[in-house]
């Protein structure tokens, strides 16, 4: 997991500034914990001496669906094209202005496995532009930002655009190991009798296809099972986990709404109609949660469909300058990216423990505490995760 640090301005929406965080998750639970009050540190007092200062000019999301639906006919590096547009649409940066494009995916389309390339060759960029894709398990799209901030702090670029693509409508589905090596040597085999041969010792088995687990190779064991071992480890019940996610539904409806997530662009689906808002946000009734079965560990688990993220299509970009640059172009940064932590856990025991983690040592790294904090801002697939990552008290 990660943690990033930033100093935003006054006029930065929430929502924008984090939109590359945003991949695959449409109710990814967050969490806002207010510090107490104390005197703000300028960004100055942050800055790194001999470091770039680092910022975001802009970041933009088009609208994150429930896989299987309105995007389910699309390729993922048609949803990042759509993303990278919509960055350009809003910014009018020039394309040769960028310096670089990394991409962050979970599940790579086979066909497209380096999706930043094809996405930036879509969105008409220059093919002399470099990018490449990242994968992170669920950071994924984080890492391609802190990638970014890393090659403007080395100097290696002013200008990048990092961003996260992910189309669970679609994921590649495999020939068993036997049928895939049997295709292969069929494939190179010269003669027909060497044919015949092979295709004689394919049987009914070699035809079960390797079906796709959003699981951990090492344990076997899906982020669900993850969440159901820190629900119970840490007492965490799931009467907690209906309210925080009936909670995090609400005020993601109350925001829909109130046309506060202007990271949002929309985006026409060709053959069907425009996308303008993401359409998992579904408030519900703690009676109607309390109906749902458990979804992973049965039957007393305590994760649910209702208080964990849905399976989600979507894409975002960000742009990232050095400070330098983006005022010599004319543009006022939203926010400063000033530090990043990653930390490796147990990818068993405590695979869903990261933020906890993360947090302190990030605040250490910069010499801040909690009270210099004035919002935290997490994102997690299980509402049990951010319950967890958000209690100070065990920092």
């Amino acid at each position: 997991m990660t943690s990033m640090l930033s100093r935003a301005v006054r006029n930065l929406p929430a929502s924008s500034a984090w939109a590359a965080r945003a991949f695959a998750r449409s109710l990814s639970c967050s969490s806002q914990l207010q510090a107490a009050a104390v005197q703000p540190k300028s960004k100055k007092t942050l800055a790194k001496n001999g470091v770039k200062n680092i910022v975001v000019v802009e970041g933009v999301r088009i609208p994150f669906l429930q896989s299987g639906t309105t995007y389910a006919d699309l390729m993922p590096h048609d949803l990042a094209r759509a993303a990278l547009l919509g960055l350009l649409n809003r910014t009018s940066v020039p394309r040769d202005v960028v310096d670089y494009i990394v991409y962050g995916t979970v599940i790579q389309e086979v066909k497209t496995s380096n999706v930043a390339r094809e996405a930036a060759l879509g969105a008409g960029f220059s093919d002399k532009t470099p990018a490449h894709t990242v994968t992170m398990a669920c950071i994924s799209s984080n890492q391609a930002m802190t990638t970014g901030v890393g090659m403007i702090a080395a100097g290696q670029c002013d200008v990048v655009v990092a961003g996260g693509v992910e189309l669970m409508s679609d994921v590649p589905i495999r020939h068993s190991r036997k049928m895939r090596k049997t295709m292969l040597t069929l494939n190179r085999a010269k003669t027909l009798g060497q044919k015949l041969s092979l295709i004689s010792k394919i049987r009914p088995a070699h035809f079960a296809p390797e079906l796709p687990a959003v699981a951990e190779f090492s344990t076997s064991e899906t982020m669900g099972h993850s969440a159901d071992r820190v629900a119970a480890a840490f007492a965490v019940s799931r009467l907690e986990q209906d309210e925080y996610a009936l909670r995090s539904h609400t005020l993601a409806k109350k925001a829909q709404d109130g046309g506060l997530l202007l990271d949002v662009v929309p985006f026409k689906v060709p053959g069907k109609d425009t996308v303008t808002k993401d359409n998992g946000i579904r408030p519900s009734s703690m009676e109607q949660m309390g109906k749902l079965k458990p979804a992973f560990i049965k039957p007393h688990g305590t994760v649910t469909a209702a208080n964990s993220s849905f399976l989600t299509d979507g894409a975002s970009a960000i742009l990232l300058m050095s400070e330098e640059k983006a005022l010599a172009l004319g543009y006022k940064p939203k926010a400063y990216l000033r530090d990043f932590v990653y930390v490796s856990q147990d990818p068993k025991d405590q695979l869903l423990l990261g933020p906890t983690y993360a947090t302190p040592k990030v605040l250490e790294k910069a010499g801040l505490t909690l009270a210099d904090i004035d919002v935290f801002e997490f994102h997690e697939a299980f509402a049990v995760s951010s319950l967890k990552a958000t209690d100070a008290s065990d920092w």
